[in-house]
């Protein structure tokens, strides 16, 4: 990563990749998938705006995902050397205000297409989408129109405030939210995934309709977006569509910008007590953050990794069930994106502690005695086998697309390829380097008294 001798680190609005020259003409390129054969149409438009669409006319539905590179993290940026700071849930309040237009509701004009609409926004980005079985020329322009198309106005965002203040209280009861929440609390210094990404009560009184346009005009420039199409539905219809409603437009003089990460959590363990029957738990082993394709091949390794070693099939995962250490409950996942990297264990125990030194303990054995390799040929086949799977499906194949460009990988059938070309010695090397049990962070919510 780009770093300064002021320790921050500097990303251009549009990501890591470099601002693109604009051409008058629409370039076409075809991708395709040396496992399978699957085809897929990246064109960058000549607004700047990147497309990705996977004809797959044998369904009968089509898929669409409208996105920009903002998310919760992105709380800093400079423009024209002015530094913005941005309150936690800016992003999502934008997501939810873009929905509202001088004439009502958009989701009204899907609604009588019979497509369905919706939204999220992540750390690192917000997706709107659709999917319908017919009109999805129209379905495709009034999407791209309306998020295009800002309309904030005094009274409608001061309007929005409750309604996002009562997700916020629903967050803050949930104790799924806040054993998450709070590990990340507890892993991270300077990187801000945390608050949530609704942001806090306070945070959300600070949102004004002229910080909301200027977010809108920086982070939602056809360069800092990608839009994906899967299923029924041809690259010439997209096409035709964008060349309607996507129009070139100045790029801002803009970047984003955030503090150095230290490589240690915070704290070990953090804890709070709520209205739960048994210990909630959540372990984070925090590691170096990578981008690309390094960083797609990376999370593969760690999910295959996680699966060798507290997987349904591993010797520990058994044995901790057989103890009543965990319950079914107990389930495993790589946390990775701009700027941050960690491995994640959680589920529900009596001694969270416990498991905790129970995977280190297991981890720093394989080490030693060694990969069972007839569980690595498996494991490594059945991913492979869902990774294959998984691009049968549009909606899949349709949030695949997003994701490649969010990670900035080139193709979005690298998966596939990536997976084939995990060793036993690329697991041995995870172990050591990302189930370290000096980086870990445990957090826990226990049972409030009765």
């Amino acid at each position: 990563m780009p770093q300064s001798s002021s320790g921050l680190i500097r990303y251009l609005f549009c990501g890591r990749r470099e601002r693109r020259r604009l051409s008058m003409q629409n370039e076409i390129h075809y991708l395709t998938d040396p496992c399978t054969g699957d085809v897929c149409c990246r064109i960058r438009h000549s607004s700047g705006l990147e497309i990705r669409v996977a004809e797959m006319p044998e369904f009968s539905t089509a898929y669409a995902q409208f996105s920009t590179r903002f998310g919760s993290i992105h709380r800093c940026f400079r423009e024209n050397g002015k530094t913005v700071f941005l309150p936690a849930g800016t992003a999502h309040y934008m997501e939810h205000k873009l929905f509202e237009k001088e004439d009502g509701d958009i989701a009204v004009r899907f609604d009588e297409l019979g497509a369905a609409c919706n939204a999220f926004t992540d750390f690192d980005r917000t997706v709107y989408h659709f999917h319908t079985q017919r009109g999805f020329d129209k379905a495709l322009g009034i999407l791209l129109r309306f998020v295009m198309t800002p309309y904030f106005t005094e009274r409608t965002v001061s309007r929005e405030r409750s309604i996002i203040l009562q997700e916020i209280m629903e967050m803050l009861d949930d104790p799924a939210s806040q054993v998450f929440n709070q590990l990340l609390r507890g892993m991270y210094h300077t990187l801000p995934l945390y608050p949530d990404v609704l942001g806090t009560p306070e945070s959300i009184m600070e949102i004004t309709p002229e910080l909301l346009r200027q977010c809108h005009r920086i982070f939602y420039h056809p360069q800092n977006m990608v839009l994906c199409c899967a299923g029924n539905v041809s690259a010439k219809q997209v096409l035709a569509v964008a060349d309607r409603f996507v129009k070139p437009v100045p790029l801002p003089d803009a970047e984003t910008v955030f503090l150095t990460e230290p490589d240690m959590p915070v704290q070990n363990r953090v804890s709070q007590r709520m209205a739960v029957g048994k210990q909630q738990f959540m372990i984070g082993f925090k590691s170096r953050p990578l981008s690309g394709t390094a960083r797609l091949r990376e999370s593969l390794l760690c999910s295959l990794t996680l699966d060798l070693l507290t997987g349904s099939a591993a010797p520990l995962c058994q044995k901790m069930l057989h103890d009543g250490l965990i319950n079914d409950t107990f389930d495993t996942e790589c946390f990775a994106g701009d700027g941050w990297f960690a491995v994640l264990a959680e589920g529900e125990s009596d001694d969270p502690q416990a498991v905790l030194d129970a995977i280190c303990t297991e981890a720093e054995r394989v080490l030693r005695e060694g990969i069972d390799e007839t569980l690595f040929s498996v494991l490594k086949k059945a991913a492979y086998g869902d990774s294959i799977l998984g691009m049968n499906d549009p909606e899949s194949v349709c949030t695949a697309l997003t994701d490649a460009f969010m990670w900035d990988c080139e193709s979005p059938y690298l998966r596939t390829q990536l997976l084939a070309s995990l060793t036993t010695e690329d697991v041995c090397r995870c172990l050591r380097e990302r189930f370290r049990r000096d980086r870990t962070c445990l957090s826990v919510i226990a049972p409030a008294p009765l």
